[in-house]
């Protein structure tokens, strides 16, 4: 593969990255005028329309079977994912939730090796998994007396962290089938706006489109659906396509540090010592879970992509 495809690769996932760490801070702030449910709803109701006039090509199966998998990851990856994160940004901080969700992949691993027959992981994924809990706790009771944080929201994120496992499993079987990626992802978006609508009536979701009056608002909500949504759910899949699984996965562990830095300066949330220690633990737990599986991993990628240059 040419530098030129490899730096373009990089570029997407970085750019993803610094989109996705500031979009719990966007949520925080519609927060005040939507709830959780109507700032999902017209998200991606948004992201969907963008990405059907870009490609309004309808994808074809080549096998009925695999509906179930563009399903799971709609469930898994819009609709549960997104739901559990914004009702957790009205229990805690957006820097608390940044760091917290980034340990999806852990959660991923322990999947793999149930799901797809991975490799037993080492000594270091389960020492990096003990650090990242660790600092979990840390960040959850930070100022739990002086901030009054509420650790249900912390838990919410925890949980938001294990549906986007679920969905990273689901689009790594869904990429082996080499279908375009604007559709495999509006197939994905349009399970995910499917299974939210039996939420809508449930949780009390209103047009209120006056409310879209507010430059704040509707500037959120694009750069949400259009930014956050449509665009980087594709660049993320280019990414992978252009450097593989292994090397995007490493753009991730930035997230929380966007987060954490543009809370601080946006939101003017508090970073408190304790808070502070646990996002390092945290960040250095994901790094450390990873280091064997990343070297296994890269060798892999790398004799894959060999074989591919000389055929």
């Amino acid at each position: 593969m040419s530098d030129k495809k490899v730096l373009a690769g990089h570029l997407a996932a970085l750019f993803c990255i610094l989109v996705w760490g500031t979009t719990f801070i966007s949520t925080k702030v519609l927060l005040r005028d939507f709830n959780p449910i109507e700032i999902l709803f017209f998200r991606f109701i948004l992201g969907f329309a963008a990405l059907w006039l870009a490609c309004p090509k309808m994808l074809r199966l080549t096998e009925k079977k695999q509906e179930w998998l563009f399903a799971g990851a709609g469930l898994a990856g819009v609709t549960l994912y997104f739901l559990l994160e914004n009702i957790a940004l009205t229990q805690t901080f957006a820097s608390n939730v940044g760091v917290i969700v980034a340990v999806s992949p852990f959660f991923t691993a322990l999947l793999s090796l149930w799901l797809l027959k991975a490799e037993k992981p080492g000594l270091n994924f389960f020492l990096g998994f003990a650090a990242a809990i660790l600092g979990i706790g840390l960040i959850s009771f930070s100022g739990s007396t002086e901030l009054h944080l509420n650790p249900v929201g912390d838990l919410l994120a925890v949980l938001a962290g294990l549906a986007w496992s679920f969905y990273s499993i689901f689009t790594r079987k869904i990429l082996a089938f080499g279908y375009n990626s604007l559709q495999v992802t509006r197939r994905c978006f349009f399970y995910g706006l499917l299974f939210m609508l039996p939420c809508l009536p449930l949780m009390d979701f209103h047009w209120g489109l006056s409310r879209f009056g507010a430059f704040v608002n509707w500037s959120n909500i694009l750069f949400l659906g259009l930014g956050a949504s449509a665009m980087c759910f594709v660049a993320w899949t280019f990414a992978i396509r252009r450097l593989g699984a292994v090397q995007s996965s490493v753009y991730i562990y930035l997230v929380p540090v966007v987060t954490v830095i543009t809370a601080a300066l946006i939101l003017r949330e508090k970073i408190t010592w304790m808070a502070g220690l646990g996002t390092a633990l945290t960040l250095a737990g994901l790094v450390l879970s990873e280091m064997r599986q990343f070297r296994v991993r890269r060798k892999a990628e790398n004799l894959c992509l060999q074989s591919r240059n000389k055929t």
